[in-house]
């Protein structure tokens, strides 16, 4: 991006934010037309689904696409031709479009979510952005908070939250079907770490690839070729990604977190194996202690994460018998029976003779991505807006900051945002944003 571009992007945002308190988003007066007019950043992969359960809204109107990759937006542009704005420069979008915007999706690497996503919303626009919410800690809990103190719409990428074997799980747990819950036990199969070292060379970036913009705030380093960082293995590395537990914890705890009306934990324990110098490990252990809710079994709940080749204990396995674990899923131990979630499919109510004649809710599923697009317009609201998704993320990513301690019992303070007893862990609580990528709200 061109110096005068940046400077002229500064210059917008830094006027809204002087205009902040007199400023009305374009959102909170439901669009004149009846039309909500759409910027996604990221054009492929997530995005692209992104852009194409989005675009299926009959009243949202696609304005403009950024991709740092112009070979990705291959798939846009064909979809959309001439009638979308197609940029390189995610900054570029938002200082030439924001005056014809009302909202934006954010469907990049994890280290860009919160940088883009703030960005759009000191400008005024509602924000849907992928799982997880945020690269950090910090990050998340100011995206909750602008979002919050702006009134803007928000929503965050778990579609499964809208689905019907998720809404069944929590409403399942919270009318008592299984007793209060003593105990937890959730993972996932998947492997977004890397026990080997990073590759010690620079390769060119691909022409159509800003490698600059697509590290964006995160440190300076070389390009890596073969699929390295780009486009998917950036999940495995700690300056871009935030390991299998950020990719897939965000889902799979989700139930876990709406159903037991979960809040901050007070405290996170690692038994795995710790992080490389550049990557994220595999085959994570990670115990949490969350306070107690009305429906819990105590004080305080134990809820324990699993990947990798890692899998709940034999005792807790033997609890879904004649069940076998799927390959992500969560177990709930309650007073009165027991729960296995299966990511995704319908839950399960355990012992089988204890519930051969339960009769099951009548649930309805949702449209997540139509639920942001409505709730623009007037018509209902989200169900996974910041308020909600902000701290549920906030918890999952402090179990990647727990690898890092490993059999550290790391006590949190929430209100303060640091670690009570282990003070070197606050260092990874929130980042400094590479020089000349700085973001109102997020740095300084």
């Amino acid at each position: 991006m061109s110096r005068s571009t940046r400077r002229s992007f500064l210059k917008q945002t830094a006027a809204a934010a002087i205009a902040a308190p007199m400023f009305v988003p374009n959102l909170l007066s439901q669009p004149p037309s009846r039309r909500v007019r759409h910027a996604s950043f990221g054009a492929a992969g997530m995005g692209g689904a992104d852009i194409r359960s989005l675009s299926s809204h009959p009243n949202l109107t696609m304005v403009a696409v950024a991709d740092v990759d112009t070979a990705r937006q291959a798939d846009a542009r064909k979809r959309f031709g001439d009638r979308v704005h197609f940029y390189q420069d995610w900054r570029q979008l938002l200082d030439k479009e924001a005056k014809n915007l009302d909202s934006v999706n954010v469907s990049t690497p994890d280290h860009m979510h919160a940088p883009i996503a703030m960005s759009a919303m000191q400008l005024g626009l509602h924000a849907y952005v992928q799982k997880p919410l945020a690269h950090d800690v910090y990050e998340c809990r100011r995206l909750t908070e602008v979002a919050r103190e702006r009134k803007l719409i928000s929503q965050m990428g778990i579609q499964v939250h809208s689905a019907v074997d998720y809404k069944l799980a929590v409403r399942l747990v919270q009318d008592g079907a299984v007793g209060r819950i003593r105990e937890v036990h959730t993972w996932s199969n998947k492997k977004w770490g890397d026990p080997n070292p990073r590759p010690d060379r620079k390769d060119p970036a691909p022409d159509s690839l800003d490698w600059n913009g697509w590290i964006g705030v995160g440190p300076e380093q070389s390009f890596i070729g073969g699929g390295y960082y780009h486009p998917g293995n950036w999940r495995k590395r700690l300056d871009f990604g935030t390991g299998t537990f950020g990719d897939m914890g965000c889902h799979i705890y989700d139930p876990v977190f709406a159903a037991l009306a979960l809040t901050a934990p007070i405290s996170v324990r690692s038994e795995g194996p710790p992080p490389g110098r550049h990557n994220w490990a595999n085959d994570a252990i990670i115990h949490y202690v969350f306070p107690g809710t009305r429906y819990t079994a105590g004080d305080t709940v134990r809820v324990t994460w699993y990947d990798g080749d890692q899998r709940p204990p034999q005792e807790a396995q033997a609890l879904i018998a004649p069940h076998k674990l799927p390959g992500q899923g969560s177990i709930l131990q309650g007073t009165k029976g027991v729960m296995l979630i299966p990511h995704v499919a319908r839950p399960v109510l355990l012992p089988e003779r204890e519930f051969r004649d339960f009769r099951m809710p009548d649930v309805q599923a949702a449209n997540h991505y139509h639920q942001f697009v409505n709730a623009i317009l007037g018509e209902g609201r989200t169900s996974a807006g910041f308020d909600y998704s902000g701290p549920l993320t906030e918890a999952v990513l402090l179990g990647g900051v727990a690898t890092h301690f490993p059999k550290t019992t790391l006590e949190w303070d929430s209100a303060k945002l640091v670690f009570r007893n282990t003070p070197d862990a606050n260092r990874l609580i929130r980042r400094t944003y590479r020089k000349g990528w700085e973001v109102r709200g997020l740095s300084g």
